[in-house]
């Protein structure tokens, strides 16, 4: 009952040697320690992965059953954890608390602070298997890169079904359809041509 008594009143008798962390009941300090020993006893049945913490291991079940019980109160989107959610939640306020120390630019995401510091170490992690042509990020310039070796072309023209390898590609072509032209002559001030005619056009003006 005494050990019980000390959840209510807050009382932390029991403190890690390391760390000095403070712990109401014994079996919470005895838990903790799984931290410093980096000891893995929790061990999931579906991807063989170890936890320190039961409730680690109970929070990460959600992955592999799809289980998604914390929800954003704004958009209703699901999410497996409950750190996950919160770094959502970014999405909706606009908070962008990881500052990069060399240019002040802000990210809501911590992965993407990293990322972005590449820009300014120059580091290219990120090898192209076939031609060994380095790149920043894995996700959006390697996988990109790739395309150029596999003759993937996933942006598809809905009016004429030719296929690019770019978005960007794709989005300065469908001005063939819509008929816009949104280049800018340089010595008439018209909004008059194409990308690819602009130049064209300037040269003409030269001779």
């Amino acid at each position: 009952l005494e050990s019980h008594l000390r959840v209510h009143t807050g009382e932390k008798t029991f403190i890690c040697s390391l760390c000095c962390k403070g712990f109401s009941l014994p079996q919470g300090l005895k838990s903790h320690m799984l931290v410093h020993t980096r000891e893995k006893p929790f061990i999931c049945s579906v991807c063989s992965k170890g936890f320190s913490q039961r409730w680690d291991l109970n929070r990460h079940m959600c992955v592999h059953t799809g289980e998604k019980p914390f929800i954003c109160s704004v958009c209703s989107q699901g999410f497996s954890l409950k750190e996950t959610l919160h770094r959502h939640m970014r999405v909706h306020t606009g908070e962008k608390p990881f500052i990069c120390s060399v240019c002040s630019q802000g990210f809501s995401q911590k992965e993407s602070l990293k990322s972005h510091m590449r820009v300014h170490t120059g580091e290219k992690p990120f090898v192209c298997q076939v031609c060994s042509k380095g790149f920043s990020r894995k996700d959006m310039s390697l996988k990109r890169h790739m395309r150029v070796h596999t003759g993937e072309k996933p942006f598809i023209c809905s009016v004429c079904s030719q296929r690019f390898i770019r978005k960007g590609d794709l989005n300065s072509h469908m001005h063939v359809h819509t008929g816009k032209k949104p280049f800018i002559c340089s010595k008439h001030f018209s909004k008059n041509f194409m990308g690819a005619n602009k130049s064209i056009h300037d040269c003409i003006y030269l001779f």
